[in-house]
């Protein structure tokens, strides 16, 4: 899918299977592991099986079960381990669908944070977008190549068995959906691969990656309402080779929750296309220099009414406790000042509020933009020392305010 949510789609991808996901967004305390089962790491990428799949193993061994039941009666009970089987492959040749979109984001270098496969199909979480939209093709078509290719595999694999049987029922069931997948996934809106595809094509037209989004993305939303009134007439009417003597009133409740799920999907991920998209374009306005509070230098057994009356003498915002040398050693927390009613502030020492310097906490004047976001979320602190290239102290940079001016350029309407 996208990179977004693909099978519904892919952003941080998805597809009706898979899906590339770059993203992007304020900077984060920490990033748990979250996704559900961790099934192994293929090219060092965590695989993730979300509790959502085994309701759709579930559902798909049940209906493909039936299937089986009208097709092959005498396997009789049995008929659901095959279907089991079956569920367990379709979801394998969804996570090769996601492979592909992330062994081509390495290729790229950039990094992925995990793959997930869950309700409609599977995710690949790329947190930097493609410099180029040639690069950003390739990566959005990948995917349903790769399905393509396996539904070619499937069909040879059919060649060497007999039809009517267990294999040959299986692997045509496989080559179907692989297509379907592909299908699917090559749809032009996002988050859909074909979403992306899209969205490089405008992108290279005019020179615009923000253009390329907005019109894969309103795309998306269209296909979002042709799906959520589409499908249920297919059904109904016949028109995708079902009879309409057998329809009944729960199979056009069941049709229409599942237009109602996909639709949904494909909005949602068309709308967090065009915020990440919003947010990318407004990133480089964060800037560790343009934030930074200026900061005074205070010996550590200074009272805190002391440190104060210097810092507004200064107009700093932010004290940093330095030793005897003028190495910065800890900062004072914004935190700990509030908490000291200002009749005690004589009295109580700034090394007693503040917190130790660690290497993670040093951040260049000159960060900006990813490269600023990625150092906070690496080391995962409420205030940083910012320092000029000569290791001269410039600053103090509050993650309230990153965290401020991030909310504020997001409210900023697009260039």
């Amino acid at each position: 899918m996208n990179e977004d949510d693909k099978s519904g789609e892919r952003e941080r991808p998805q597809s009706g299977t898979g899906g590339a996901n770059p993203d992007g967004g304020k900077p984060r305390r920490s990033d748990g592991p979250g996704g559900g089962i961790l099934m192994g790491r293929p090219f060092g990428v965590p695989v993730y099986v979300a509790p959502s799949w085994f309701i759709v193993a579930a559902l798909i061994t049940w209906v493909f079960g039936g299937q089986l039941g009208r097709v092959l009666p005498e396997l009789g009970g049995v008929r659901y381990l095959v279907s089991l089987f079956f569920a367990v492959a379709f979801y394998a040749s969804v996570l090769v669908h996601e492979l592909a979109h992330t062994i081509a984001a390495l290729r790229f270098k950039l990094p992925v944070r995990r793959i997930q496969l869950q309700f409609f199909g599977g995710v690949s979480e790329i947190e930097k977008e493609s410099e180029t939209p040639g690069r950003e093709f390739i990566l959005a078509f990948v995917g349903p190549l790769l399905s393509i290719a396996l539904a070619g595999v499937f069909y040879l694999g059919m060649q060497a068995v007999e039809p009517g049987t267990v294999p040959g029922v299986l692997l045509a069931g496989l080559m179907i959906s692989n297509l379907i997948v592909a299908a699917f996934n090559l749809l032009p809106g996002l988050p859909l691969d074909g979403g992306r595809m899209l969205r490089a094509v405008v992108w290279k037209i005019t020179g615009k990656p923000m253009s390329g989004t907005v019109a894969a993305a309103w795309v998306g939303r269209a296909l979002a309402v042709a799906v959520l009134i589409g499908l249920p007439l297919l059904t109904h009417t016949g028109a995708l080779g079902n009879a309409t003597a057998d329809i009944g009133g729960m199979e056009t409740v069941t049709d229409a929750l599942l237009a109602a799920i996909l639709a949904a999907i494909i909005w949602t991920g068309a709308g967090n296309s065009l915020r990440m998209a919003r947010l990318r374009e407004h990133l480089p306005e964060l800037e560790a220099r343009n934030l930074t509070r200026r900061a005074v230098p205070v010996e550590s057994d200074t009272p805190l009414s002391e440190a104060l009356r210097r810092a507004n003498e200064a107009g700093a915002r932010a004290l940093v406790v330095v030793d005897g040398q003028g190495e910065p050693k800890a900062l004072v927390r914004e935190s700990a000042i509030v908490g000291v009613p200002e009749h005690r502030r004589p009295w109580v020492a700034v090394s007693g509020l503040a917190q130790d310097l660690t290497e993670g906490m040093r951040v260049s004047a000159e960060l900006a933009g990813e490269a600023l976001l990625d150092k906070l979320r690496s080391s995962p602190a409420t205030e940083y020392l910012v320092v000029e290239k000569t290791g001269e102290i410039y600053g103090v940079l509050s993650t309230a305010d990153v965290e401020r001016a991030f909310v504020a350029a997001m409210a900023r309407p697009s260039s």
